[in-house]
């Protein structure tokens, strides 16, 4: 039986019908992310389109054994955004009143949750494949340093090395993102030190 192509894939192949099922999709998750980054409703309509196109003609680089479309997508979305940000910082143009904290607040929905975990996990795939495991056996098992030496066979202090080394990875990718404070609370929340006796 055929594996079913990704929306991406029938794009990049030239279906005309996954142009609109990509809109229907993905149209939330990019206005959110477009909403946080514009300071007016216009500019995010502009930019919404912008990456749109940017993802269309990207659609033959998408890879389903790298990434989920969501996570290409929102790649595709943030790096149009933040490059947009830095051509508008060397041109400087009238300030405009930004949106109230409480008014990001409202913005803040399910998909840009479903963004982050996507990001978190795209920085996971980065990884080294014995710092994936350390981390996995740590933050989804709750094992301690020992208890991944003794299920693993890695010495104690390797156990430790590759802890230290993935989450700083994680942290720096996601800091790459543009995340740098949600990404130190993060590795703040997710700290593997050995637990008290």
């Amino acid at each position: 039986m055929p594996v079913e192509k990704t929306i991406l894939e029938r794009i990049a192949a030239g279906d005309p019908v996954a142009t609109n099922e990509c809109i229907t999709r993905f149209s939330g998750l990019v206005w959110t992310l477009t909403r946080r980054f514009c300071s007016s409703p216009a500019d995010a309509e502009d930019a919404t389109q912008e990456i749109f196109i940017d993802l269309w003609k990207s659609a033959a680089r998408f890879d389903p054994s790298i990434a989920s479309e969501t996570t290409f997508v929102a790649m595709i979305a943030r790096r149009r955004l933040i490059d947009g940000g830095r051509r508008k910082m060397r041109r400087p143009e009238v300030a405009q009143i930004s949106e109230s904290i409480a008014d990001r607040r409202e913005n803040m929905d399910e998909a840009e949750a479903l963004e982050q975990r996507s990001l978190a996990q795209l920085a996971f795939a980065k990884l080294r494949p014995e710092q994936q495991q350390v981390l996995q056996l740590a933050i989804h098992h709750g094992h301690s340093h020992e208890q991944i030496a003794t299920a693993t066979g890695m010495p104690l202090g390797t156990v430790k090395t590759h802890a230290r080394r993935g989450m700083l990875k994680i942290k720096q990718i996601l800091a790459d993102q543009g995340l740098d404070s949600r990404a130190a609370s993060e590795a703040d929340a997710l700290r593997l030190d050995e637990p008290s006796p």
